[in-house]
């Protein structure tokens, strides 16, 4: 059994949260809907900084310093990205403070929905309510746009580790797209619509639609859908394999986490699941939009190359009423979003010692 998390403290902010992310040095940062982000630090949960004054907030990335401090963060406002420097004296910050504002959607209801930033912070990925994918080149500005799009909102993109050229989006189409953005072309892609077809009737019980996704460290994808289920896909996983008494460990051409014969689908809760949150290569969170919390293993290839998810502790929210976020730094994990009176709502949960620690 895993060792259990209790609620430490929770945090009441007036518009509901929309966003979380890990901070460096400590920190971690909330995105509002009222067009606020908030600073606080870890360990006194107090509010360290903030901005104001910027529209809806829906994504922050980090740009950490190796000087330390706060760094840089880019937040997707609206349909801009707007980059501020934190390490400043000033306590409360404005759109005016923006270092940099980069205009990616088209029109003004082409609102951004997340944004990634790849391993030496010099691409800016993103994704909109069109449907449309793209990178930004933080040293040169250029935008570029990937040439295939989604039928729909574009919820979730990823960068992929280790692969200078590639990312994956998630749809509300229900599909996922494995782009090369160099050359602006589809690498894979896959369709959970197809995958979800009910065996006994072949009729689509509720849309698959991709709401979450997280990315493990070494390359396992997670997809959070709003009818309760997480796809992963395991094949772009980077791990030395022990073949025929050689260790393997050669770099495939192309991720290839797409491919169906490492992939399964697991049914995780009732409802939407609306955050996902890798805490190993192989471990992660799930939330479902009601706040049920579950920590999952990854388990398989079995002799008979079957995966599996299985549930290794389980809790439910007490405040936060529709999760939008979830965070797992340290011994904490911090969920955001509304309380069942509309208000802004963050939970502070940390790991309980072992019996035995001291």
């Amino acid at each position: 059994m895993e060792t259990p998390y209790t609620c430490r403290q929770t945090l009441k902010t007036p518009a509901p949260i929309s966003c979380l992310t890990e901070g460096p040095s400590g920190h971690f940062f909330a995105g509002s809907d009222d067009g606020s982000v908030r600073v606080y630090n870890q360990e006194t949960l107090k509010v360290v900084k903030a901005i104001r004054g910027l529209g809806e907030v829906s994504s922050i990335v980090c740009m950490a310093h190796s000087a330390g401090g706060l760094g840089d963060i880019w937040v997707a406002s609206d349909r801009h990205a707007l980059r501020f420097t934190m390490d400043t004296e000033k306590m409360i910050l404005a759109k005016a403070d923006a270092t940099l504002t980069l205009e990616l959607g088209a029109k003004n209801d082409d609102v951004l929905n997340e944004l990634s930033l790849n391993q030496k912070n010099s691409q800016l990925a993103f994704c909109l309510d069109s449907g449309t994918v793209g990178v930004a080149d933080l040293s040169t500005k250029q935008i570029t746009h990937m040439k295939t799009s989604h039928d729909n909102i574009c919820g979730t993109v990823k960068f992929i580790p280790d692969r200078p050229s590639e990312l994956v989006s998630g749809g509300y189409d229900s599909r996922l797209l494995h782009h090369d953005f160099h050359q602006r072309t589809i690498s894979s892609r896959f369709d959970l619509g197809m995958s979800h077809l009910s065996e006994s009737s072949g009729v689509l019980m509720s849309p698959p639609f991709i709401l979450s996704s997280a990315m493990s460290p070494s390359g396992v994808l997670a997809v959070g859908t709003a009818d309760g289920r997480v796809w992963i896909g395991t094949s772009g996983e980077k791990m030395s394999r022990v073949s025929s008494g050689t260790s393997v460990n050669k770099k495939r051409r192309k991720w290839e986490g797409l491919k169906q014969d490492g992939a399964f689908t697991a049914d995780v809760g009732h409802g939407p699941i609306t955050a996902l949150a890798f805490i190993g290569p192989r471990t992660l969170f799930t939330s479902t939009l009601m706040g049920k919390v579950t920590l999952h293993e990854v388990g398989g290839p079995t002799a008979d190359g079957k995966l599996d998810l299985s549930a290794k502790w389980m809790k439910a929210t007490t405040d936060v009423n529709k999760v939008n976020g979830i965070i797992a730094t340290g011994d904490l994990i911090i969920i955001g979003g509304l309380s069942e009176r509309g208000e802004g709502m963050i939970e502070v949960w940390e790991k309980e010692p072992k019996s035995g620690d001291v």
